[in-house]
């Protein structure tokens, strides 16, 4: 087993003096490899995810796990790799049941009133988190950090419940992300992160497409004949 803790603590050196560990490209591998069956709406994208947000976390508490560990603590990146994995399990789970009812999970648009609230929690998040992830310790800008863990929260539940415009959360993710991972030597989660936003792009586009060619819903409950239609659908969502 000690080769296996060598290969978990081990670097890549890469010109110029820096270094990758090597657990953080595998992570961010499984995290591709996540996307990617997300993308083509495939429960084995959940379980692949999970692996990564575990390696990912112990990269991003470095420090706290191994003291020698050079680079800074950012706890919005550690906290959004556990709120991933209680996501997942929350996806796994919802993805499982549109499997066992005959299909794979639709995308849709999620409502005006909902894409209200995905913004408004954006905003809000992020100011509410900064003062305590900088009492913590993470890097600056520590709104940055706050930034990813909230967008990343809501991309991922986005995910979970069907919603297209879960893959633009990800591109305004990817914006502040990647100058935040640059800044702070996380070399190969940013080089992730630079790719993944061309993905979420392609990613939006695909399940728009599959939007648009997605066979429309029956109704498994009679309609309340006291409520009109245009009541109705504004309750939706």
């Amino acid at each position: 087993m000690h080769w296996l803790i060598d290969a978990f603590n081990s670097h890549w050196v890469l010109p110029g003096g820096q270094s990758l560990l090597v657990r953080e490209v595998v992570g961010n591998i499984f995290g591709l490899a996540s996307a990617f069956g997300g993308m083509r709406r495939k429960i084995w994208a959940w379980p692949v995810g999970i692996v990564g947000n575990l390696l990912l976390l112990t990269v991003f508490l470095g420090s706290i796990l191994n003291p020698d560990h050079e680079l800074p603590n950012l706890l919005g990146q550690a906290g959004r790799q556990i709120m991933f994995i209680t996501v997942a399990i929350y996806g796994w789970v919802r993805w499982r049941q549109a499997k066992n009812d005959g299909g794979q999970v639709t995308p849709r648009w999620a409502s005006n009133r909902t894409r209200v609230g995905l913004v408004l929690t954006l905003a809000l998040g992020t100011i509410a988190l900064t003062p305590l992830f900088r009492a913590l310790g993470s890097w600056d800008p520590v709104w940055a950090d706050a930034w990813t863990f909230v967008g990343s929260l809501l991309a991922t539940y986005g995910m979970a419940k069907g919603w297209t415009e879960f893959w633009l959360i990800w591109i305004a993710v990817d914006i502040v992300g990647v100058p935040l991972l640059f800044s702070s030597g996380y070399y190969a989660t940013g080089l992730m992160y630079v790719f993944y936003g061309g993905f979420t792009a392609v990613g939006f586009f695909v399940w728009m497409r599959a939007q648009k060619g997605a066979k429309p819903r029956i109704d498994q409950v009679m309609p309340d004949p006291r409520v009109s239609p245009a009541r109705e659908d504004s309750r939706v969502g």
